[in-house]
């Protein structure tokens, strides 16, 4: 097997080999399987974004020809470059063009700012920033600029243009540190053969988000945690949520939340509603005064929102009159289940099914079931979504506890990390000797074996 990218941990081989045997893993590309999305699905609307609509067939080709664009700008096999786009198309084009060049994109939140992008680049030795010129008032065509000035890395930046936002920026230019500034729109060039690649290595990265005091203290200490996503594990992962939630050609997924996030990127989300043929619409927040709207427009099947956007909606209503009858799936994602109280509106309000569900950008995913009694889907977060996801929930001593009782959860399995990017001393106190993840999370399971988040650990093992 080849090796993963230097500073990554590779799964041991006796599990890698359990995970082929099981057909979790394929060896296939993200951007290889667009490839056969765009043969299989080629005239089907693939990405959605207010007027704008592409085909598979053209999603495929515009990420081919920004592929080759970003090989002549000189972006070359292994580096990695930072994304911080929203939920628009220039978001997936890019995110998978890279990939086809054999780059490594570092998804990097909207809402993250000059003290954070710094550092991510720093610590991935990125040489190329994707994002926008200015966005809701901030110039991150500066912020790129000024880490340019102070490092030896970016050299490489491509703005985004957002609709309605003046920018002085515009075509090829090269500033005094040698960093050269390209419009997004212009990377584009005939198409290169397609280059080997291998599944086994990163496909991109996710930024962790702080869920118990070590995380805590790494991110407080400029340190961000960044967890490596490999071709294979991801597929399995937004595959093996696609099959649970039965996503067909038919559907169309509302990408509300923000799209370099755990759950609309792949929990099925963008990719996982792709793989099946079916729509992907793309809006930049979930102000439900945009959203639902767009759900009685575009049809909307199934979509996922955090706990306090389901209220914001169920509360908009009647203010904000739409016909939501074409929802059948609303995912509800939190850190703790939904109040009961929410939770037994959304059925009635919405005309359609509530699945919670519990996941983090370091892999592990709970789901309640179609089939699980409306209890379970009121009271629990649901069960791990592979087969092959192994729990453990234990107490201070490190021992398991008895079902019912709250415990650290401790997970590993075919789509969860072994290790943080180039964080040996984080590494060291966030897993077991035999690869269990400490996610810093407390929970208790359920008499069904669905798991029920109570709260976050405050974490001794640091001081």
């Amino acid at each position: 097997m080849p090796s993963m990218l230097d500073g990554c941990t590779p799964w041991p081989e006796e599990f890698v080999d359990r995970y082929w045997a099981a057909g979790h893993w394929r060896g296939n590309t993200l951007d290889n399987l667009l490839r056969g999305w765009a043969l299989q699905y080629g005239p089907r609307t693939a990405l959605v974004h207010g007027a704008t609509r592409l085909t598979y067939a053209q999603l495929n080709r515009r990420v081919d020809r920004m592929a080759a664009g970003f090989r002549l700008r000189g972006l070359r096999a292994g580096q990695r470059v930072v994304v911080q786009l929203p939920n628009v198309p220039e978001f997936v084009i890019t995110v998978f063009a890279l990939m086809r060049a054999g780059a490594v994109p570092v998804l990097c939140p909207l809402s993250s700012r000059g003290s954070e992008v710094p550092r991510l680049v720093q610590v991935t030795q990125a040489v190329g920033y994707v994002g926008p010129s200015t966005y809701q008032g901030f110039d991150h065509t500066a912020m790129a600029a000024d880490i340019a000035a102070r490092g030896p890395f970016l050299r490489r930046v491509f703005t985004w243009e957002a609709p309605g936002e003046e920018t002085p920026y515009g075509g090829l230019t090269t500033d005094p540190s040698g960093c050269q500034y390209s419009p997004l729109g212009s990377i584009d060039a005939p198409p290169e053969p397609a280059l080997a690649q291998s599944a086994d290595e990163v496909a991109f990265f996710l930024r962790s988000e702080a869920t118990n005091a070590t995380d805590a203290r790494a991110a407080a200490a400029g340190t961000p945690l960044l967890v490596p996503r490999t071709h294979n594990d991801y597929t399995y992962q937004a595959r093996a949520a696609a099959e649970l939630v039965s996503l067909t050609e038919d559907d169309v997924y509302l990408a509300a939340l923000p799209a370099d996030g755990a759950f609309a990127f792949g929990g099925p989300g963008i990719v996982g509603t792709l793989s099946v043929g079916g729509c992907v619409v793309l809006v930049e927040g979930p102000d439900p005064a945009v959203c639902l709207p767009v759900i009685e427009r575009e049809r909307v099947t199934v979509t996922t929102v955090g706990p306090a956007v389901a209220r914001r909606w169920l509360d908009a209503r009647p203010a904000v009159r739409a016909d939501l009858s074409s929802l059948r799936l609303v995912q509800v994602s939190g850190e703790a289940p939904l109040p009961r109280a929410t939770a037994e509106r959304i059925g009635p309000a919405w005309g359609c099914r509530l699945q919670q569900v519990f996941g983090m950008a370091e892999g592990f995913l709970t789901l309640t079931r179609p089939g699980d009694p409306a209890e379970a889907v009121l009271t629990t977060q649901g069960r791990p979504l592979s087969p092959d996801d192994e729990v453990r929930v234990v107490g201070a001593d490190g021992r398991d506890v008895p079902d019912g009782e709250p415990g650290e959860l401790l997970v590993r399995g075919p789509y969860t990390l072994r290790g943080y990017y180039r964080a040996p001393d984080h590494n060291a106190r966030s897993f077991t000797g035999d690869g269990y993840f400490h996610t810093g999370v407390l929970a208790r399971r359920a008499a069904d074996g669905g798991l029920v988040v109570t709260g976050h650990l405050a974490d001794d093992r640091v001081r």
